[in-house]
């Protein structure tokens, strides 16, 4: 069971994020770190990596390298070095979309075990909701997209494989996340850019 500290993490994460919603929702962001938190507990996580996926945005979206000190202060450096390693940047205001894609595609191979279900967890939730749209929405989906669906399927292709390249990922995780790229980006006689620019 965990302590205290993972209390006052779900706290913390609550206030950093309080004023956020998912992308193109009126749904609380807390509603996704709890959901990745859910997955990474699920499959095994000790109290550090539980806390360091409620945390794995804070960087990202709550105040850069500030924050990242605070999670160091509060919770010690190897929380701090596990939220660090997934999130794309720390940089205010952020690089360019793909800029920040690339290095974090390109640091998945280095990640710590603990890193990468966290980052798998993420992944998945992002893609089960992008697959659940698409289900209700169509081709509509894509107006929800930073970069053209065709970019957000590369990356998608690109963070699978190199995830699979591991022989420590998440072995059930990412069981599902090749079932949603089947479904998503793999559709049998499928027209929709979903499928365009994917690997063959």
């Amino acid at each position: 069971m965990y302590s205290k500290r993972f209390s006052e993490a779900l706290s913390w994460a609550h206030d950093l994020h309080r004023e956020q919603a998912r992308k193109g929702t009126s749904i609380p962001y807390i509603a996704h770190l709890l959901t990745v938190a859910g997955m990474v507990i699920e499959q095994g996580a000790d109290e550090d990596t539980a806390i360091a996926a409620v945390l794995h945005d804070a960087v990202e979206d709550a105040g850069g390298e500030s924050t990242r000190v605070e999670i160091e202060r509060r919770f010690g450096p190897r929380v701090a070095a596990i939220v660090t390693a997934v999130s794309d940047t720390g940089i205010s205001p952020k690089p360019h979309w793909r800029e920040r894609k690339e290095i974090y595609l390109a640091s998945i191979p280095t990640m710590s075990p603990e890193a990468l279900l966290i980052a798998t967890a993420d992944k998945l939730h992002n893609v089960r909701t992008t697959l659940a749209d698409y289900r209700r929405m169509g081709d509509a989906v894509g107006a929800k997209f930073n970069a053209g669906r065709d970019s957000q399927g590369g990356v998608f292709a690109t963070f699978l494989a190199a995830v699979e390249a591991r022989s420590d990922g998440p072995t059930a995780l990412l069981a599902e996340l090749r079932q949603i790229d089947a479904e998503l980006f793999h559709m049998p006689g499928a027209t929709s850019n979903l499928t365009a620019g994917r690997r063959p």
